[in-house]
């Protein structure tokens, strides 16, 4: 794919995608967590139920993001990603507002909805259409913004809480989500979307429907339905892991914290690593990774210092694999049809990550506990790493190395 000139990338894209992804993840996804203890001690609704709800949200952003995605392809993010703003500020005022347990289920559908169109998906799609070669830069950059909204917006929920109440706290954070999202979405994205690149020539894949069918998309679309899995059942689990060896609550929430700190870091190490290695051998790499590091979670117990470094190289691990997934579509079948091959890669991954909570925990308590539940969660890793050396294009049975293989 030719790289894209640099007039033709509005200059006001990259700011503003940056933004809106620490808002719209902040406010639609990290402040749920925030406030779901508060919302079961004054509801009294189940922090199952509750948590069911969000989940329910995750799986529909997976299957709504398909149709996305092609909207995006054709007509750009402009018109999809504005009407999510609005969508996911209407869904919290619902939530804000909701007398029993079915209403506050009625405002996460949606909120999945406006997820599809808000979230890392549709702005990753107007990035690799807008900068083309250069788009690993800039996906890197959108990505390090939305590390951010964890760490501005728990702390800012909280204070919120503590004030106005988790009802009144949505209600402000459904305000300040139209304020900042709708205008930047509206204004920012107005540039004349590019026609598509053609396919590239190293693939035989002439349309979405011709990639999505073929052996290497299905295994890849396995491999990173299992690394999901285990990746989010990891960062769930690994307080109770923690705190069931007997560290203190804090100790676990600096592990965790640290981890996410690894994230950050992963990904301004993806490009170099881009660079240096073909698609498969990453990929390949990035799961075995994600492996290794879940298994000496499980084995190492101490001391702290030690597992704290793990928890930095499994955060890294999990940054590149951000990035990795993003440039997944583009790297192997080109960015002819990225925004609905991108949503049909992801969206079982986005499923198995939606339950990886309720099956982690259920799984930790039949395997007699969480170092057993990691263990497994390794093996799983490893599955998905031996998945991913299948996905190189093939021809009469040989693997057919892409450009991206070739590059060292």
């Amino acid at each position: 794919m030719a790289a894209s000139p640099a007039g033709a990338r509005p200059r006001a894209v990259l700011p503003a995608l940056c933004a809106t992804q620490i808002v719209s993840w902040g406010i639609v996804y990290y402040a749920f967590p925030v406030l779901n203890p508060r919302i079961t001690a004054q509801t009294g609704w189940s922090a199952g139920a509750t948590t069911a709800a969000f989940s329910m949200a995750l799986v529909i952003s997976a299957l709504a993001g398909i149709r996305v995605g092609r909207i995006l392809d054709r007509h750009g993010p402009r018109i999809v990603m504005t009407a999510g703003s609005a969508l996911g500020a209407l869904s919290l005022l619902i939530m804000a507002g909701a007398p029993n347990l079915p209403v506050f289920f009625a405002g996460w559908m949606p909120a999945g909805l406006a997820m599809a169109a808000i979230f890392y998906q549709p702005a990753f799609a107007a990035v690799t259409r807008w900068w083309g070669e250069g788009r690993v830069r800039a996906l890197t950059v959108v990505t390090l913004a939305g590390g951010l909204a964890s760490t501005v917006f728990a702390p800012l929920t909280a204070l919120l809480a503590e004030h106005f109440g988790w009802r009144g706290t949505y209600a402000i954070l459904a305000v300040l989500l139209a304020a900042v999202t709708i205008p930047a979405h509206a204004l920012a994205l107005r540039a004349p979307w590019p026609p598509a690149p053609p396919a590239p020539a190293h693939t035989a894949a002439a349309t979405s429907a011709s990639a999505a069918r073929g052996r290497p998309f299905i295994l890849l679309a396995a491999a990173f339905t299992l690394s999901g899995f285990a990746m989010y059942a990891v960062v769930f689990s690994l307080v109770p892991l923690l705190t069931g060896r007997g560290a203190s609550t804090t100790a676990a929430a600096w592990v965790l914290g640290l981890g996410g700190a690894g994230q950050t870091l992963g990904r301004t190490l993806y490009a170099a690593l881009a660079r240096r290695t073909g698609v498969t051998t990453r990929t390949v790499a990035l799961l075995a990774g994600g492996a290794a590091t879940t298994a000496a979670l499980a084995l190492v117990s101490g001391p702290v210092i030690l597992v704290m470094a793990i928890a930095v190289v499994a955060g890294t691990v999990r940054g590149n694999l951000t990035l990795l997934q993003a440039t997944a579509v583009t790297d192997r079948w080109g960015a002819t049809h990225y925004g609905r091959l991108s949503a049909l890669l992801l969206a079982p991954a986005t499923v198995a990550a939606a339950m990886s909570p309720f099956l982690g925990t259920a799984l930790a308590g039949a395997l007699g506990g969480y170092p057993a539940l990691f263990m497994l969660l390794a093996c799983v890793s490893v599955a998905a790493a031996l998945l991913a050396a299948a996905t190189g294009p093939r021809r009469r049975g040989r693997a057919v190395p892409t450009p991206a293989d070739t590059t060292r």
